[in-house]
């Protein structure tokens, strides 16, 4: 339930495979931003910490996006001399490259193309010395993830065979007609042999395994896995070994929550993870926890920590180093096993992630001291940086021409009662403290989400408003990640009571402080975010205006509708059948009579997550009621938008629709 800043899907560069989709996600990833910024993404530095690839946007010489995607190679040691670009295609051909991955001895490079023309993305072999490039896989379907052997050997990734969409529940549902359920498509663990070409599925054929690491000696996995449809059974997967030759799988641990990131140590004995209550298949945050790889009871390792790890690597068989939101911000982090003891290594407003819209990350080297990432901010577009972790040198200066339109991002603290929220404020661009201002708030997604300082999204890219002449509030209220599990759980059967006191707490504390006219506020959201915003409007008229996407009104229906219904007991403690009124509860449905405010709504023809019913059923209550409202259903998208022209006219519209109710005057602030 959320808009996927923070997830890990690979939205854009890795659905070039479908061959209906393709013109439209060439297309978006040529128009991500309002801005001229290039795309960067999915960066990977070699084990010797030598050399460093990540995927770009593809331009021709005059630097217009020709479509497709291509791979670079920069070597650190010449940090002035070009990248190399690395393709199985041409330039007479544009292609989709993504999906890097490098070999054990850093001279190699696994990667996805499209190459042949046919829409179908398979893997190549590159040295990255010289040579030619090696096609290794002929497949149909969607595949993903690619991970070397120790031996350099083997090729391990995950399969969809035949796939009708990209994986994840935020891409456009297939249309459902005939007899339901009665194919589902697995994501199975699979591998080549390099020297062969010889594809082998190992996992069963009814489990989907979402996330994987090889054992340090080659011989067994650890997948997080589940059987049966992949989008919901996320929520209820296992922890389970696969052997390598035989492909049983062995359960190693059952969670009582979400979990993400299972990784060996170098030892060979244990496996860590994070777990927690995540409310997103991708959207990673929780505690860090370690488990025999023979199975038995996990070890929560950082039980009282005030932040939410987000991705985790073994520095040695006594201590871990991992990512984490942290008060809004990213951070990097050690734990050592033993003691217990908890150390920062780097903070920082700037967003670092090995994807430009993935959860903090960083792309590590064998020496766990050098590492890259993708670094950005709200003042900075993103570049690749690389060097020592936390004392990164820029490598790329792709984007360094390009400057924002919007107006400065502050971070600020309010309390509501005993708990301390915090949230991010932007400014209107060419504030003027003199004058007096209208203000937006927005809803993150999740509500296992959070609102961080970085370069804006291609989608719902919400710092339109400060061009505009908006205070624009980000809340990060309970139930978001950056402050603890503790936290993060804190909405379990509370939504729209506590969270919602959170954020209006917070618009208090900035009337009283700064020039926002207290008569001209709105709230918009997608995902919770719309969700948010449709429950905000039937508890107080104090927002003149709204939008609401993807928005959730009646949560005892949509729990039949939706294609991801197993996050839902976790929340609300038990299924709707069995305490319809605890569901009831937390409806706006419920309170619906109460709407005034002017309310547009969004939403995607073929959203999976949070399905147009929805949608609809609010706009037709408010219309029914004679309160303002449109309702605006886009065709053929999913739960986030990947065609360039819908995302632009979400943008377009919703400022027309708060410059109308919040603006009396045209033009005046």
């Amino acid at each position: 339930m959320k808009i996927s800043r923070w997830n890990s899907l690979r939205l854009a560069f890795q659905v070039a495979f479908l061959a209906g989709c393709l013109a439209s996600v060439v297309a978006a990833q040529a128009q991500r931003t309002n801005t001229s910024a290039r795309d960067l993404d999915l960066v990977a530095i070699s084990p010797d910490g030598n050399r460093v690839a990540w995927v770009q946007s593809a331009v021709n010489a005059s630097g217009e996006p020709t479509g497709g995607s291509a791979i670079y190679v920069q070597d650190l040691k010449s940090p002035s001399s070009k990248p190399k670009r690395i393709s199985a295609g041409n330039d007479n051909q544009p292609a989709s490259e993504d999906t890097i991955a490098w070999s054990p001895d850093s001279k190699h490079l696994a990667f996805l193309s499209d190459a042949e023309g046919d829409g179908q993305s398979n893997f190549y072999i590159v040295n990255v010395d010289g040579g030619g490039t090696r096609k290794l896989t002929s497949l149909k379907g969607y595949l993903a993830d690619p991970a070397w052997s120790p031996d350099e050997k083997t090729l391990a990734f995950l399969f969809t065979e035949n796939a009708p969409r990209a994986a994840g529940p935020l891409m456009p549902m297939v249309p459902e007609t005939g007899v339901i359920d009665q194919k589902v498509y697995e994501q199975r663990l699979t591998l080549v042999d390099l020297a062969s070409g010889k594809v082998r599925q190992l996992s069963p054929p009814d489990m989907y395994v979402y996330q994987y690491d090889w054992s340090p000696d080659g011989k067994t996995f650890a997948a997080i896995a589940a059987h049966g449809a992949g989008d919901s059974n996320w929520y209820v997967a296992e922890l389970y070994t696969l052997n390598v030759e035989s492909g049983e799988p062995k359960p190693v641990y059952k969670p009582s929550l979400q979990i993400a990131v299972p990784r060996w140590s170098p030892d060979g004995k244990t496996i860590a993870f994070i777990g927690g209550l995540m409310s997103d298949e991708g959207s990673i945050g929780g505690d860090i926890f370690t488990v025999s790889a023979a199975g038995g009871n996990a070890r929560n390792v950082t039980p009282a920590i005030a932040a939410s790890p987000s991705w985790l690597y073994w520095e040695s068989p006594g201590s871990i180093l991992f990512t984490e939101y942290i008060d809004g911000q990213a951070g990097f982090s050690r734990i050592d096993l033993s003691s217990g003891k908890l150390s920062a290594l780097w903070t920082s407003p700037d967003l670092i992630s090995t994807e430009f819209e993935g959860v903090p990350a960083v792309s590590l080297a064998a020496d766990h001291q050098t590492s890259a990432v993708i670094r950005h901010s709200s003042t900075h577009p993103p570049e690749i940086w690389a060097g020592p972790t936390g004392e990164w040198k820029q490598v790329t200066r792709i984007n360094e021409a390009v400057r924002p339109d919007w107006g400065q991002l502050k971070t600020l603290h309010w309390f509501n009662g005993e708990t301390k929220l915090q949230g991010w404020l932007m400014y209107p661009t060419n504030y003027d403290p003199k004058q007096h201002y209208p203000m937006v708030v927005v809803v993150h997604g999740g509500p296992a989400g959070v609102s961080r300082v970085g370069w804006p999204e291609a989608f719902f890219n919400t710092y339109d408003l400060s061009a505009h002449g908006y205070f624009v509030l980000y809340p990060n209220p309970r139930g978001s990640f950056g402050e603890g599990e503790k936290f993060t759980q804190a909405n379990v059967k509370d939504f729209g009571y506590g969270d919602f006191q959170d954020i209006l707490k917070g618009v208090d504390e900035i009337v009283k402080t700064l020039p926002v006219d207290n008569n001209r506020i709105g709230m918009t959201g997608w995902s919770y975010g719309g969700y948010m915003t449709m429950w905000a409007v039937t508890q107080t008229n104090r927002f003149r205006a709204a939008v609401a996407g993807a928005g959730l009104v009646n949560y005892q229906s949509y729990y039949g509708q939706n294609d991801i219904d197993e996050w839902m007991p976790p929340y609300f403690g038990v299924n709707v059948y069995d305490d319809p009124a605890v569901y009831a509860k937390s409806s706006p449905i419920t309170f619906i009579k109460n709407v005034k405010t002017p309310t547009l709504v969004l939403v995607g023809q073929y959203d999976g997550e949070c399905p147009v019913p929805q949608s609809r059923e609010f706009w037709h209550a408010l219309k029914t009621l004679g309160v303002e409202t449109q309702l605006v259903i886009y065709p053929g998208e999913g739960h986030e938008f990947l065609q360039p022209e819908h995302r632009q006219d979400v943008i377009a519209r919703l400022i027309k629709w708060f410059d109308h109710y919040l603006k009396p005057v045209a033009g005046s602030h």
